[in-house]
């Protein structure tokens, strides 16, 4: 009975039980297509419906052959969450197939997210169905023809390693072995990328006779972009060894990638290097990273100087305590005093967001001494970027010295910024504002800043781009004012609520506009909770009577539930 009915329920959602007639046909329109497999609607009538799992899977085989990639994409994904669909894990192997032909497809994301399914239906598999179904699988596409199999093949061999006999193992690690020195450099890539993550399913062993020599192969790859993957899993590798080996096994190969000729590679070593600095240990990191971060800071690109800057602060504070003040004075600060004047204005940028924070590692005197005159140097620059970023990280500087030394130098570059030509730059400096009332304290912001801050408050900047006409920007400073007005309030208090916002208020509720006039209503019910019941009965209540009477629907509705929350029905 199940079965006669199958084909009935799937045809109303637009999927037939085998033949391609009754399938999605390929003229359906693609998001019709996309949006039911995502919405599990039509596999989910399949299962539902008693179809067999042979049934199920010759649908997911035939869009696989012949579909588009978004559809093809939106496949991927759903069969991850298919296990229940075909009858719980004891089945989920019948999964495999498709995801199998997906994982091949030439498209990149249908395959990482065939990947993606693949790896998370693994752990529903029993460690029998993993050497029986699943292992057989990652062979295949590990030995296959072309390039995509190989590829996909590189992401799966952790996740079935951990759970298979040590025959299975041996055969697995020498899979990956042949995918390092595979042909292809997208294979190779593929490979560099998964290297750490498998290096960390395998046993120390293996890890010291195996991976140690796919990590300096693939780290000498003639393509760097090889070689930066490579230092990624150098870093992981790292990680895994014992504290004696890491010098003789992965230490010369990471300093080979810190001198590498393409800048892509130092690049990859500067990002990563506090990570590389947490997993070597102390001591390498003063006999070796020292040394090898200086490098990168003066190095001769641009790009690679920017990432090592912006790590200036990480790696100083996870420098060995004993030696931390002695390498910086001596080691570093040099460096990031060059940094400061740079010809680069993203280097200048990155090392400024993170400068600030040299002074609770260094201590009062020594910022005072050295660092206070490279933050007065960072706030003239001539890079709006560069003085933001000093700007936004004040507390740091305010916990160890105060702001005041910094004070005089503030007041110059927050006008500028404030006056700067691009909107983006004011809109910046504006929400940095209560951070720097906060940090210089009210009597300074009352006496220089307060004047700038009511200027913003008609700054044309941003309305302009969505204003053709005066009328518009009218209206939209009228709104605007409706948004304010309730958020002062709580800070205001009764007083000068009702003193100075009200008659605001009670003037746009006859303006000409009706989004205007059902503000004025929502504004109403927001401070009406500050304000006393007298004013409430005696000003509010008539004026939202008034709006609940208006001939648009929309300002009667917003002014009947201003009453009905402030019970001044």
């Amino acid at each position: 009975a199940s079965g006669a009915q199958g084909p009935a329920l799937v045809e109303g959602v637009g999927l037939g039980a085998s033949g391609k007639e009754n399938t999605f046909p390929r003229l359906r329109p693609l998001r019709l297509r996309r949006h039911r497999l995502c919405g599990l609607s039509g596999w989910g009538f399949l299962a539902a419906s008693g179809c067999s799992t042979r049934v199920l899977r010759e649908e997911v085989t035939q869009h696989t052959i012949y579909d588009e990639d978004e559809v093809l994409l939106a496949l991927a994904e759903q069969l991850g969450n298919f296990t229940m669909l075909v009858g719980g894990p004891e089945y989920v192997h019948c999964l495999l197939p498709p995801l199998e032909s997906l994982a091949t497809v030439e498209e990149t994301v249908v395959r990482d997210k065939a990947v993606e399914s693949l790896r998370k239906i693994s752990h529903e598999h029993s460690p029998v169905d993993l050497e029986v179904h699943f292992e057989p699988l990652v062979k295949r596409l590990a030995s296959g023809d072309w390039f995509t199999s190989r590829t996909s093949a590189c992401g799966l061999f952790s996740v079935c390693y951990p759970r298979v006999s040590s025959t299975v193992k041996a055969e697995i690690r020498q899979h990956f072995r042949t995918l390092c020195s595979d042909d292809t450099p997208m294979v190779r890539r593929a490979a560099a990328s998964k290297l750490g993550e498998f290096a960390k399913v395998l046993e120390l062993e293996y890890v010291k006779s195996d991976i140690i020599s796919l990590f300096t192969a693939l780290a000498s790859d003639e393509q760097d972009s090889v070689r930066l993957l490579a230092v990624e899993a150098g870093v992981s590798i790292a990680t895994l060894l014992p504290q004696e080996d890491l010098e003789t096994l992965v230490m010369p190969t990471l300093r080979q990638a810190a001198e590498d000729k393409s800048w892509r590679v130092r690049y990859m070593v500067a990002d990563k290097f506090s990570d590389l600095q947490k997993a070597v240990g102390p001591e390498i990191t003063k006999n070796d990273l020292v040394p090898a971060f200086q490098n990168l800071l003066k190095d001769c690109e641009a790009e690679v100087r920017a990432a090592a800057a912006n790590k200036v602060k990480e790696f100083c504070e996870n420098l060995p305590e004993d030696s931390r003040e002695t390498i910086i004075m001596t080691h570093i600060l040099p460096c990031v005093k060059e940094l400061v004047s740079d010809t680069n204005q993203h280097v200048k940028s990155a090392l400024a967001s993170v400068i600030m924070g040299l002074s609770t590692i260094l201590g009062k005197d020594n910022t005072v001494e050295h660092l206070l005159p490279l933050f007065l140097a960072q706030l003239k620059d001539e890079c709006p970027e560069v003085r933001l970023n000093i700007i936004s990280n004040l507390d740091c500087v305010n916990e160890v010295i105060g702001i005041r030394q910094l004070s005089q130098s503030l007041l110059p570059a927050i006008v500028e910024l404030a006056e700067d030509a691009k909107w983006r730059v004011r809109l910046a400096i504006i929400e940095y504002m209560p951070l720097l009332a906060g940090q210089l304290g009210v009597e300074f912001f009352d006496e220089k800043l307060n004047s700038l801050c009511m200027a913003w408050l008609v700054d044309h900047g941003s309305i302009l781009k969505i204003a053709h006409d005066n009328n518009i920007v009218h209206i939209h400073y009228r709104d605007i004012s409706h948004y304010r007005i309730p958020a002062l309030s709580e800070v205001c208090g009764q007083e000068i609520t009702t003193k100075h916002m009200l008659p605001v208020v009670f003037k746009m509720s006859n303006d000409q506009v009706a989004n205007v006039r059902f503000n004025v209503a929502k504004s109403l019910q927001k401070i009406g909770p500050v304000l006393d019941s007298n004013c409430l009965q005696t000003e509010v209540k008539p004026v939202l009577e008034k709006l609940a009477s208006d001939q648009d629907m929309d300002v009667k509705y917003f002014a009947q539930e201003a009453i009905s929350v402030l019970s001044l029905a």
